[in-house]
C-alpha cells in the first residue's frame, strides 16, 4: 500500500471503476434507445415525430426524431403539447385518490350513493371498481352513436357520454373480471365532482396540476390544441396522412382521455403519481393492489392493473404508469416505485394492436421497453 493515502482516498479510488462502469451502462442503454426511436419515423405507417424522456434521479435525457408538423418541419421541443389520450385516466385517478386520502371520498363509495342520477342497474359499482376496470360498466365508445358524436366535433357533457350506454346493463358482475372501459373514468370524474361540488377540471387544477407546477398540462374545452403543439397524423401505411390534431373535441372523451401535456410535465407527473408523492398509507397500498389486466394499448412487458395505474414487468425491471392513444397520438409514461427513475415515449400517430401496421406497433412497444431499460440502467 502506498504511504500517505487515507482510508477516504482509498474508498474514492476504489469507487472509480464502478462509477465508470455505471456510466458506460447508462450510455449504452441511452444509445440503444435512441437508435430504436430513430427508426420509427421511417417505418411503414410510422409517426412523423417521436420524443422520449429518460430520468435517473436528477439526470434527464431527451431523445427526439422527426418533426412537429409536416408543413413547417419544425423540430420537436420538450415544451410542445401532445394529446395524451388515456394517460388522462392516471390524472383523474390522482385527483380521486387525493380526495380519498383527505376523507372526502371512499373507495367503497357506490354509484347509488354518490351518483344516484346514473342508471339504477349500475348502482352497486364502487369507485375502486371503476378505477380498477373491474366494474362491468359498458364502454360508451363502443356505442354506434359515439361515432357520430366523435366526427361532429360538437362539445358533449359527461351525462351525454354516459347516456350513450345508459340503457345497457352491467357487462359482468362487479369484481368478477377485468375489462378496460372508458365509461369507468367518466364515472371517476363524476365521483370527483360529486365529492367536491366543483367541476372536475377545477379539482384537477387544485389537487394535481398546481401542486406539481404542471404549466403545460390542460384539459381543453374544445377541439383546438394549445400552442405550441405536435401535430398528430392518421396511421396510414399506403395513402394520405391526414392531420388528426384537432379532429376530436376533447369533451367527448373527457376524464377518460381528453388532456394535453408536454413531455417534461408528463415525466414530472408520473414520477409523483407512481412514486407515491401525492398520497400515502392505505390509499397508496390500494393504488398498488393489482389484478390481471393490461392497459390500452398494452405497455411493455407483462401488464397488471391497479387503481388508474398499471404495472409493467419488463426484462430490465418493474415500472408503474399508463399508456394511451387516440387518432394522431400514442403515449407511454412510467416510473419506478420510488419516483426516482422515469421514462416517457410519445409518437405522433395512433399505434396499438389491430390499428395500422403490426410491425410498427411492435417496434414502438420495443422502444417503450428500451426506455424503461435506460431509466433503470
Amino acid at each position: 500500500m502506498k504511504r500517505g493515502l487515507t482510508l477516504a482516498a482509498l474508498l474514492v479510488l476504489g469507487a472509480l471503476p464502478a462509477t465508470a462502469s455505471a456510466t458506460a451502462r447508462t450510455d449504452r442503454a441511452d444509445a440503444t434507445l435512441d437508435r430504436a426511436l430513430a427508426k420509427l419515423p421511417a417505418l411503414s405507417g410510422g409517426p412523423l415525430g417521436v420524443i422520449a424522456t429518460v430520468q435517473r434521479g436528477t439526470q434527464r435525457r431527451v431523445f427526439s426524431h422527426g418533426v412537429s408538423d409536416r408543413s413547417s418541419r419544425r423540430p420537436i421541443d420538450v415544451g410542445d403539447r401532445w394529446r395524451i389520450a388515456s394517460v388522462t385516466k392516471a390524472f383523474a385517478g390522482a385527483a380521486a385518490l387525493r380526495l380519498v386520502q383527505a376523507g372526502s371520498l371512499s373507495l367503497d363509495d357506490t354509484i347509488a350513493k354518490r351518483l344516484p342520477g346514473l342508471p339504477a342497474a349500475w348502482g352497486q359499482v364502487t369507485l375502486a371498481q371503476a378505477m380498477h376496470h373491474t366494474s362491468g360498466l359498458p364502454d360508451f365508445t363502443t356505442a354506434e352513436a359515439f361515432q357520430t358524436l366523435a366526427i361532429s366535433r360538437r362539445p358533449a357533457e359527461p351525462s351525454t357520454l354516459v347516456g350513450l350506454v345508459a340503457d345497457r346493463p352491467l357487462v359482468f358482475a362487479p369484481d368478477s373480471r377485468y375489462a378496460y372501459s372508458n365509461t369507468d373514468n367518466v364515472v371517476v370524474g363524476l365521483f370527483v365532482e360529486a365529492a367536491t361540488g366543483l367541476s372536475f377540471e377545477r379539482v384537477l387544477d387544485q389537487l394535481v396540476l398546481d401542486p406539481l407546477a404542471l404549466r403545460h398540462t390542460t384539459m381543453p374545452l374544445g377541439y383546438r390544441m394549445p400552442a405550441p403543439f405536435v401535430h398528430g397524423y392518421a396511421n396510414n401505411a399506403t395513402g394520405r396522412r391526414d392531420d388528426f390534431s384537432e379532429l376530436l373535441n376533447a369533451s367527448i372523451i373527457w376524464a377518460s382521455g381528453g388532456m394535453t401535456s408536454s413531455p417534461l410535465d408528463l415525466a414530472t407527473f408520473i414520477r409523483a403519481y407512481a412514486g407515491g408523492k401525492l398520497f400515502g398509507g392505505a390509499t397508496r397500498a390500494a393504488q398498488l393492489r393489482f389484478v390481471a389486466g393490461r392497459s390500452d394499448p398494452p405497455g411493455p412487458g407483462t401488464n397488471a392493473a391497479g387503481l388508474s395505474i398499471f404495472r409493467y414487468r419488463t426484462r430490465c425491471g418493474t415500472v408503474y404508469g399508463h399508456t394511451g392513444n387516440l387518432p394522431g397520438y400514442t403515449t407511454f409514461a412510467a416510473s419506478s416505485a420510488d419516483g426516482r427513475r422515469s421514462a416517457t415515449v410519445q409518437v405522433s400517430t395512433a399505434l396499438t394492436v389491430g390499428n395500422g401496421v403490426p410491425a410498427t406497433f411492435s417496434a414502438f412497444r420495443k422502444a417503450e421497453e428500451l426506455a424503461v431499460c435506460a431509466a433503470l440502467a
